[in-house]
């Protein structure tokens, strides 16, 4: 591709939310960029647009997602920015989105995956197994909260929202003893010194998409599509698809409990999958193989399986 390249006179527009952490994700896309066409970082635009997810009002009052809308509360006012032509593509967090797109965009370019773990950060202890009984723990994640349910029924757990810096300050303040975050994010912000350890994930099975970045475009901007293709990581991408499939073929949005993750071993995909009830007071997992190509499948044909497993009513709580 060595045309219609853009230039700083006519860049490409990246959009994103504001945060830290958002903000290092647009940089990390924009870096790829730049080097995959040797282009000069002001050939490229990074446009902030404050979602309702960003609300500070609400995060500092600790209103949980799924009272406010779900993912699509990190999404919807960039997508429509997408399709009225104010920017050229779109970085996300994986774990935020929908799993479907609104018509005229596409989600198909991942960045390589970064470590898929959940932190547990505290200002007092070392590690779950180190909070004391009754111990107060702050999380706005419902697959944590279900998660900590079931293996911590002890603990008492509360809304606790923010980005990184945020939730610091609620620990400091004495909001809660511990809480949990991405170890993604973490590395990206470079801020992995706040991590007492990191939970393997056969303790906390992460959230489907997790350590994943996705760069939306407008389905038909062919210049883009070309571009992306670039910068696109195959594996993730494989990965991916098998949780998504997962997810869709369950609720897929932040209103249920669960958890996925793919991981690749040569020419076969592995898929963990566990769905929840709230409360932690019922578990169900899965666990199969596939060859890779086969990895959506195997992602609908789980998801299916654990509802007929779940039986009726299991999700009818939300």
């Amino acid at each position: 591709m060595t045309t219609d390249l853009p230039t700083p006179a006519a860049p490409l527009r990246i959009g994103t939310r504001g945060s830290p952490l958002a903000l290092a994700q647009a940089h990390e896309t924009r870096a790829r960029l730049m080097a995959a066409f040797d282009l000069p970082e002001a050939a490229f635009e990074i446009v902030v647009i404050k979602t309702t997810g960003d609300d500070r009002s609400l995060i500092e009052r600790d209103i949980a997602l799924k009272e406010l809308g779900g993912k699509g509360l990190f999404t919807k006012e960039i997508e429509e920015d997408m399709l009225s032509g104010k920017i050229d593509i779109a970085v996300h967090s994986m774990k935020d989105m929908p799993v479907d797109q609104p018509g005229g965009l596409l989600l198909d370019c991942y960045l390589p995956r970064e470590d898929v773990r959940d932190a547990f950060v505290s200002l007092e202890h070392d590690s779950l197994a180190a909070l004391p009984e009754g111990a107060v723990v702050g999380s706005s994640s419902l697959r944590r909260r279900a998660q900590l349910a079931a293996r911590r029924p002890d603990l008492k757990v509360v809304e606790f929202r923010g980005n990184v810096q945020t939730r610091m300050k609620k620990l400091g303040d004495g909001a809660a003893q511990a809480t949990f975050l991405a170890m993604a994010g973490l590395r990206r912000l470079g801020m992995t010194e706040v991590v007492k350890s990191a939970l393997d994930t056969t303790d906390m099975l992460p959230a489907v998409a997790q350590g994943a970045i996705g760069i939306e475009r407008r389905a038909d901007d062919s210049r883009t599509a070309a571009m992306l293709d670039a910068i696109h990581d195959g594996p993730t991408g494989q990965r991916l698809a098998a949780e998504r499939a997962f997810l869709k073929g369950l609720d897929g949005s932040c209103q249920t409990p669960i958890a996925g993750l793919a991981e690749l071993d040569g020419t076969t995909l592995r898929l963990r999958g566990e769905i929840l009830r709230p409360d932690g007071s019922e578990v169900l997992t899965d666990d199969r193989t596939a060859p890779v190509e086969d990895g959506a499948k195997l992602g609908a044909e789980m998801a299916a399986d654990l509802r007929q497993k779940a039986g009726p009513g299991f999700f009818d709580w939300h």
